[in-house]
């Protein structure tokens, strides 16, 4: 007779689809970790007796996370994206929060066939609890990986056409209105703007606002001068509108790169500022701070969003249904208004 195939071992992924839990919710719950609620505890304990599972060594050795290591993402050309003042304080922000919760970051570029391919073998194989996207683009293959991942998503700033169920961000609209209303305040009416790329929610939502407080003024709104958030386009851009529009005397430029470039370009032209032509800047950077003259800008809390990103993500491996975060901004006024 022939001898009967050994009865296989239900497996942990068969526990927690079993229990109605994911993965991580059921290994949190096997390890007596916190944030299970009592429902998804028991749920877990009960599809445990029910399959007849038992942990084995390696099992149990495992803590609540299968890697220890959450992945930041950012969809760009340039890895000296890193070293940009911006997401510098989004890393630090992020890494604490991390830390705080036994997590190590990853940071990952995503922007050639090569680098997508990476990360998204990364969100296939689960090589890390959860990832934080920045800096998409429109159509950008990355939103879409990340609706197909089989782990937690959070996105730093909202993709463009889409409203993620996971995201912090920081109020775009009402920081460029702020701007651009106190431009107008100032007496300023030929007001510019130089928006970031457009392929962005944050440019698009950016040019939005200042699109806002101009006609809420009376004012003509300009079309917008693209920049890519660099300092060297916002002074290409600067010169660009000062050969078409000379009596330019007011610029919103959508970030501090941008504005610095663009303060730079108002002063080879011989310009006197904040006497003949204003510029306001937003992130307030320490750029803005050493900039000639020091930039009036938006005020975003850099580092708090990457510190909310991060959190985020830990509610979410720890099982939790976090809701999205918009984060407020506030003008800072210096001398270049």
């Amino acid at each position: 007779m022939a001898e009967a195939a050994p009865r296989r071992h239900p497996t942990l992924d068969e526990v927690a689809e079993h229990a109605g839990v994911s993965r991580s919710v059921a290994s949190r719950a096997l390890n007596n970790a916190p944030h299970v609620s009592r429902t998804k505890r028991e749920a877990v304990e009960r599809a445990v007796r029910q399959l007849g599972y038992t942990r084995n060594s390696t099992a149990r050795a495992l803590a609540t996370r299968q890697t220890g290591a959450a992945a930041l993402v950012i969809s760009g050309e340039d890895p000296s994206i890193f070293a940009d003042p911006f997401f510098a304080r989004v890393i630090v922000g992020a890494s604490a929060a991390l830390d705080s919760a036994d997590l190590h970051l990853m940071l990952c570029l995503a922007a050639s066939d090569r680098g997508r391919k990476r990360v998204e073998e990364l969100l296939r194989s689960r090589g890390a609890d959860g990832v934080m996207l920045m800096a998409l683009r429109e159509d950008d293959p990355l939103t879409r990986m990340a609706d197909e991942a089989q782990m937690p998503v959070v996105f730093g700033g909202r993709p463009v056409g889409s409203v993620p169920r996971w995201y912090v961000d920081v109020d775009n609209v009402g920081g460029a209105r702020e701007a651009t209303e106190h431009l107008v305040s100032r007496g300023r009416r030929r007001v510019a703007v130089i928006c970031g790329r457009l392929d962005t929610e944050a440019g698009r939502a950016r040019y939005r606002g200042y699109r806002d407080a101009m006609l809420g003024a009376g004012l003509d709104p300009f079309p917008p001068t693209e920049g890519d958030f660099t300092e060297r386009s916002g002074a290409a851009a600067m010169a660009a509108l000062l050969a078409e529009h000379p009596d330019v005397d007011g610029v919103f430029a959508a970030n501090d790169n941008m504005a610095a470039g663009a303060l730079r370009t108002a002063r080879k032209a011989g310009l006197r500022v904040p006497a003949e032509v204003a510029v306001v800047g937003f992130d307030d950077l320490a750029i803005a701070q050493v900039a000639d003259p020091p930039l009036t800008t938006v005020h975003q809390p850099v580092e708090a969003l990457g510190r909310e990103m991060a959190r985020m993500l830990v509610a979410l491996v720890n099982g939790q249904d976090p809701t999205p975060l918009i984060l407020p901004t506030r003008l800072t006024v210096r001398a270049s208004t």
